[in-house]
């Protein structure tokens, strides 16, 4: 086991209801809260107004910021900084899934700094403070409700990166798996792969001494697969949604992260398709993880094994590992496919042509590798997106 510092200071509030108490939570930072969303959607429906009611109990002025589209955009997160400067917002509350998240989290750490946000996401500087942010979780998925990190898609270039820092995390997340009921299938799809996609990111790696990790990570797996046909079939099954709920927040908050060194190539690899064609994130992952699987397959076959195993059930062949790497990577495959998403590159409406430039783009044109599990060239990276194919 590698050594490791776990921190995430982001308190949860979780279990129905929890959204009465925002007005209670979001009053020990000022008086003014910048609500950020995205459909209009929101503002009609009964927990808004639950939400708005909490505000105005505790005495609080809300002004809206809504807009936000998947793969949130650098042109509304400046508008987001311009806003909270000119109204001297505390708080910025989201209300949403990963998108609204990543935006408002990008405005936080936007409102304190004398140059462009998005300095931080091209990584010449690193974000030391930031305004306050708040989440009201309606979409699991993302697991950036309890994250240290942010995504944001710049117009100019379709540069989809990453900021990461502690002064991201937000100061609380309110998680009432209610609030899930309603979202229409191929959303809760696409956040199920999602959530899958970070638990495998972080069980390919090359440290060792890690069987716990590897326990909760593959008990996590395990999890959201049994619930996920549950939520599709039965979408008020309150016990089934807590679980990916949960699973969500805890794929992505660090803790599993401890003592081990995740892989996170396949991340790399996707921004560049939604960066480019705008796909839904989870949908993406579950085109490119599988391809990458069996690409870097035989770097650690008995890992691959493993997984199958413990996961899916596979009964282990000490003489044929790989039949039990490949049925592993086969069952994700059809798992994924069982949601009603697609795992091949024209499934989700991308042109092969377009390959090498998002090869390219992803590694630095070439100069720089991805992946800690195994270190991926440009090439690789076609190899990968034409396996995708």
């Amino acid at each position: 086991m590698d050594d490791f510092v776990f921190y995430n200071p982001t308190k949860i509030l979780f279990g129905r209801g929890t959204e009465n108490r925002v007005g209670a939570e979001a009053r020990n930072y000022g008086t003014k809260v910048l609500i950020h969303y995205g459909g209009n959607f929101i503002q009609g429906s009964a927990f808004y107004a639950r939400i708005r009611e909490s505000l105005e109990s505790a005495g609080l002025e809300s002004i809206e910021l809504a807009g936000v589209l998947p793969n949130p955009r650098l042109s509304l997160v400046r508008e987001g900084i311009k806003l909270c400067r000119e109204k001297g917002i505390g708080l910025v509350l989201a209300i949403g899934g990963g998108s609204t998240i990543d935006s408002a989290k990008a405005i936080g750490i936007g409102v304190p700094y004398d140059g462009d946000v998005w300095d931080f996401f091209t990584g010449t500087a690193v974000a030391t403070g930031s305004l306050p942010v708040g989440v009201i979780l309606t979409i699991p998925a993302t697991g950036s409700e309890a994250s240290n990190g942010s995504v944001i898609t710049n117009e100019q270039g379709w540069l989809k990166r990453a900021a990461m820092a502690d002064a991201i995390y937000p100061r609380f997340s309110i998680l009432n798996p209610e609030l899930a009921f309603s979202l229409p299938p191929y959303q809760v799809a696409c956040g199920i792969a999602d959530i899958c996609s970070h638990l495998l990111e972080r069980y390919f790696t090359n440290s060792v001494g890690v069987n716990l990790t590897d326990q909760l990570i593959e008990g996590a797996l395990r999890a959201v697969i049994r619930a996920a046909p549950t939520v599709l079939s039965h979408p008020t099954d309150y016990d089934s949604w807590a679980e990916i709920m949960w699973s969500g927040t805890i794929a992505h908050n660090g803790l599993l992260n401890t003592g081990r060194v995740g892989d996170w190539a396949s991340h790399d690899i996707e921004h560049e398709l939604s960066g480019i064609y705008d796909v839904a994130h989870g949908a993406g992952m579950a085109v490119v993880f599988p391809a990458w699987m069996k690409y870097v397959k035989n770097h650690d076959i008995l890992r691959f094994a493993q997984l199958a195993s413990r996961v899916w059930g596979i009964e282990q062949s000490l003489r044929d590992p790989e039949h039990d790497a490949l049925e592993g990577i086969a069952r994700f495959e059809a798992f994924w496919s069982s949601l009603g998403l697609s795992t091949r590159l024209p499934g989700i409406g991308i042109e092969a042509e377009r390959i090498d430039e998002m090869a390219a783009k992803c590694t630095r044109n070439g100069t720089s590798k991805i992946g800690n599990f195994v270190a991926l060239s440009k090439g690789d990276v076609v190899a990968i997106l034409r396996l995708a194919c």
